[in-house]
């Protein structure tokens, strides 16, 4: 879904929201040649430390998974989903992006009512498309370009889908280590170009996006 307006940093005067009505989504691995896309979805209280927070692609892995602890642990809620190879090639790698979001914050929602709460009242989505949500009429969702580096629970969210999805990618090494998944995370590399090369597509490969050398 194509918002009608989306939000710059400007567009906070007072500061970017924050709190127990406030959810994050992002996303992380749209660039990669193989692997699934991931999502996450977070609400933060209002208490959390936000210094341990940033984009996640500026964050070093030290960083990130430390982060992620406090996530996990401090969090209101939580969720992070997925979208696979087989649906990127069927969807295209926005449309996926959109699913896992989707379902990322399906998966918090029901996790806030089993809790005994309700869903948030806010959403804020990084980039300039949003997943459809199905909200009530009373809740808002609005497009935040570069939210990751301004919204914390888009920061939260970010970080929770990056951590998750390379975890993720180094599972799949064990797999099929001829790849080197634990090392690229599926990213066009030279070296995994070059055994897709050698060995043809691995199973999780995006085959509609082009995985050999140019």
């Amino acid at each position: 879904m194509t918002p009608t307006s989306v939000l710059r940093a400007a567009d906070f005067p007072d500061g970017p929201p924050h709190g127990r009505r406030v959810c994050g989504i992002d996303e992380a691995g749209r660039g990669p040649l193989a692997g699934p896309v991931s999502a996450g979805a977070v609400v933060l209280p209002a208490g959390f430390p936000l210094g341990a927070l940033g984009d996640s692609k500026a964050l070093s892995a030290r960083r990130r998974e430390a982060a992620y602890s406090l996530i996990v642990e401090g969090s209101v809620a939580w969720c992070v989903a997925w979208a696979y190879p087989c649906e990127i090639d069927e969807l295209d790698i926005l449309g996926a992006s959109l699913l896992a979001m989707r379902r990322a914050y399906l998966g918090l929602v029901a996790r806030l009512a089993a809790s005994g709460g309700g869903p948030p009242e806010e959403i804020y989505v990084d980039g300039n498309r949003l997943p459809e949500l199905g909200l009530p009429r009373e809740a808002s969702c609005r497009a935040v370009v570069k939210g990751d580096g301004i919204v914390p629970a888009i920061m939260a969210a970010s970080i929770l889908a990056k951590v998750a999805r390379d975890r993720a990618m180094e599972r799949y090494d064990w797999l099929y280590p001829e790849y080197g998944y634990a090392r690229h995370k599926g990213y066009p590399t030279a070296e995994h170009r070059a055994a897709c090369r050698a060995l043809g597509p691995s199973p999780i490969q995006r085959m509609s996006f082009n995985y050999l050398p140019r």
